[in-house]
């Protein structure tokens, strides 16, 4: 396909070392707008996977809810959308359309699809990793469409672990998988799993009567995605190495081992689908400090977007490294950075505090859950904070973190609350003062052919011995 036009980058970080230190982090906030206006977005491919399960007849709400959703979704796909519905139990089934292959969205397909999905029963077991094979076998025809699925499940997966990890495997990077967990019986850790190697959305549906409204939201955002993978490629220096990628919002997930090195050093990383929307990386690099001179600004590493193999015009920025003798400026924080190590903090205090319920340590609950509900405050996350308060009850000022657990907690609602976890708010000031490096500061650093000395891209002069660099844009 065409690059498209629209996306940007911008790097938040202190740049500032003391000598010895080694360790950088950034922030590289990844914008993308205005994808729509340029023609897109693209045709899609949509999979809905229903678990069938007996477990999702009792109660009996929640098969019915997963079919009052299934047709809701039905009814918003785009004219022209291929799509197929599957039936998943212990076993994977195509339920629609009859002959297995995806069929094209329009008032008769969509009229047909909702009667089959309202034929659906409960009976089985639970194997996720038929169900995500049939998706990918559905998929595999298509590769130039946006494909996205939903994997809604009840119930712990009945596999060996390493059978759907090797599922997963198989499936990483052909189709973006957002995944739903209704009623108490299933594992976080499972549906997190599939999300973060599927890139997909993760959640729980705290009531059935939730999930019609969410499952419409999740097929209305597949359809206005507009790029089927946006890939982040980090180049790190001679002098530096990459130790961590991890995408920070919207949701935590680690891609470290997702990289692929390429010949020239370069790492890439897939990131999934992409419509009009503001995603933010965490990117951690181990420097060596003795290559660098005092108050000589270097270039660190690369940080840039392509699509199809092709680097997104505009769509690169520098993480930079200073060596300073001035201790203030080595242990400033950037707001951004602190913002996002706050928000890592926040899901370790509900994670622990959901743990903490579970084992009937409600004082250690209390005391987490407090901790977590001061720290949503002060970092403005609406989301994680209006989850806790369905845990707690705060006494005075929601900042100070003094709180109450709630009688009375159902499983689904520690399942909603410790599922926001991972769920990140982006970070104030973005977009309105802080401190930041933009594109044009990017490029391949100027080692001086006198002395060696690797100077920043915009350098005319040698930082070193002051050599003029041939092509420098610097002063």
């Amino acid at each position: 396909m065409d690059t498209p036009a629209g996306f940007g980058v911008v790097v938040n970080q202190n740049e500032y070392m003391s000598r010895g230190d080694t360790d950088m982090h950034a922030i590289v906030t990844v914008t993308a707008s205005g994808l729509r206006s340029a023609g897109l977005p693209r045709p899609a491919a949509e999979v809905i996977m229903i678990d069938c399960s007996g477990s999702m007849d009792a109660p009996p709400t929640k098969i019915a809810a997963a079919r009052q959703a299934t047709c809701a979704a039905l009814g918003v796909l785009r004219d022209g959308t291929l799509f197929a519905v599957v039936k998943g139990t212990h076993r994977a089934e195509v339920v629609y359309p009859a002959d297995g292959r995806l069929a094209v969205a329009d008032e008769r397909t969509r009229t047909e699809a909702v009667a089959a999905v309202n034929r659906l029963i409960s009976d089985g077991g639970t194997a996720m990793s038929t169900w995500l094979a049939l998706a990918a076998r559905l998929f595999a025809p298509h590769p130039g469409l946006i494909r996205h699925s939903i994997l809604l499940t009840d119930g712990y997966n009945g596999e060996p672990r390493q059978v759907l990890d090797a599922a997963l495997r198989r499936c990483a990077d052909a189709f973006v998988c957002d995944v739903r967990g209704i009623g108490a019986d299933w594992s976080p850790q499972e549906v997190r799993r599939i999300g973060e190697v599927l890139h997909g959305d993760v959640d729980a549906v705290r009531r059935p009567a939730d999930l019609p409204a969410d499952f419409t939201g999740l097929v209305e955002s597949a359809m206005g995605k507009a790029v089927a993978d946006l890939q982040l490629r980090v180049k790190p220096m001679p002098f530096a190495r990459l130790r961590q990628v991890k995408q920070v919002l919207p949701a935590e997930v680690d891609l470290t081992d997702r990289g692929t090195r390429l010949d020239d050093g370069t790492v890439r990383f897939p990131t999934g689908n992409w419509g009009d929307e503001a995603r933010a990386f965490g990117v951690w690099l181990e420097v060596d400090t003795d290559a660098l001179s005092v108050g000589e600004p270097a270039q660190a590493a690369r940080v840039s977007l392509a699509v199809d193999d092709a680097e997104v015009p505009a769509g690169s920025a520098a993480i930079r490294a200073t060596l300073t003798e001035d201790f203030r400026l080595s242990i400033r924080l950037d707001p951004v950075v602190r913002h996002y190590d706050g928000e890592t903090e926040l899901g370790e205090h509900i994670e622990a505090g959901c743990g903490a319920y579970d084992a009937d340590d409600l004082p250690r609950a209390a005391e987490r859950w407090g901790r977590a509900v001061a720290l949503a405050t002060r970092l403005g996350n609406e989301d994680s904070l209006r989850r806790l308060l369905r845990l707690v009850e705060v006494v005075g000022d929601p900042a100070d973190g003094r709180v109450v657990v709630r009688p009375g907690l159902t499983a689904e609602d520690i399942r909603w609350a410790g599922m926001s976890s991972t769920r990140s708010s982006i970070a104030p000031g973005v977009a309105d003062g802080v401190p930041r490096v933009e594109a044009e500061a990017a490029g391949p650093d100027r080692q001086c052919p006198r002395c060696s000395y690797v100077s920043p891209p915009t350098a005319r002069f040698c930082g070193r011995c002051r050599h003029e660099l041939a092509g420098g844009a610097g002063p």
